[in-house]
């Protein structure tokens, strides 16, 4: 894989993590799907973690933590901060909503899950992370993309929360892109910002605000075919529901929005899509 390692960078994305209720199953449905390998991580002492790798790479993590912690199955994204408790502060503080923590994880660190102004879900990270892991918008297994009403205004809340203005040169950038805000790691896209038509009380998930994650597959129809063959679903629409058409002609070919069997919704898109 290639790209910038991002786990190490302050205020840009260092991890994804599902909150599953079975681990087993959810790891033979993401095995299936996405060809992932799995090894056993850590997180508290005597609580079940997998590290989903492809071609020896780590992707994400998955924990049954939904039912302790009353959480919905879904991804999340996590940021890197320096220390929770200012972050959660900060959150707070720009109107943003904490849901739960900071929890301990020791020896590894301590993370925390909030929703930002507009209701999309996020997580913060404070401590020892996966060095390999990194996410780029070229050449790296996976993406994240927030979908939300103004990408500018989005931009003051997590730019005020992960401290995004005042890192060192080299390690966070933004630039405004029309209706996007872009963030680079060492020049290289990492995440984006995207204004769109959402809808925070809507019934459909891929209409309200959300951090958008999408997986990279070889095979885009053999990935979708197995989703429906180990119980996920298609979901029509795309990933702005249908409320607005894909970036570029054909770019809705190269991208499917599925849910795993308990719901949780992500995109595959096809190795090379651009």
């Amino acid at each position: 894989m290639t790209g910038p390692t991002t786990a190490q960078a302050l205020g840009a994305p260092c991890w994804l993590s599902l909150a599953a209720r079975d681990l087993g199953a959810a790891e033979r449905f993401y095995g299936a799907v996405l060809g992932w390998t799995f090894r056993p991580g850590e997180l508290k002492a005597g609580e079940a973690y997998a590290v989903g790798e492809r071609d020896g790479t780590p992707v994400a993590g998955i924990a049954p933590l939904a039912a302790e912690l009353a959480l919905p199955v879904a991804w999340t994204v996590f940021f890197a901060v320096e220390d929770a408790d200012a972050a959660v502060a900060r959150i707070r503080e720009r109107g943003g909503t904490v849901g739960v923590g900071p929890v301990a994880y020791p020896p590894q660190g301590r993370a925390a899950l909030a929703t930002d102004r507009d209701g999309a879900a996020f997580g913060v990270w404070e401590g020892r992370l996966v060095s390999r892991w990194h996410v780029a918008e070229r050449g790296s297994p996976a993406w994240v993309e927030l979908h939300t009403r103004d990408a500018f205004d989005a931009a003051v809340f997590y730019g005020g929360v992960l401290r995004w203005a005042e890192q060192e040169p080299g390690c966070c950038e933004t630039s405004y892109e029309e209706d996007r805000v872009v963030l680079r790691r060492a020049g290289v896209p990492v995440a984006r910002l995207d204004s769109g038509p959402v809808e925070a009380a809507s019934p459909r998930p891929q209409l309200r605000p959300r951090w958008l994650v999408r997986f990279r597959v070889p095979d885009l129809a053999a990935s979708v075919a197995a989703v429906t063959e180990h119980g996920g679903s298609v979901v029509p629409g795309g990933e702005w529901g249908g409320a607005r058409e894909p970036a570029a002609p054909g770019g809705g070919e190269r991208r499917v929005v599925v849910r795993d069997p308990d719901g949780a919704l992500f995109t595959l898109e096809a190795d090379g899509t651009r």
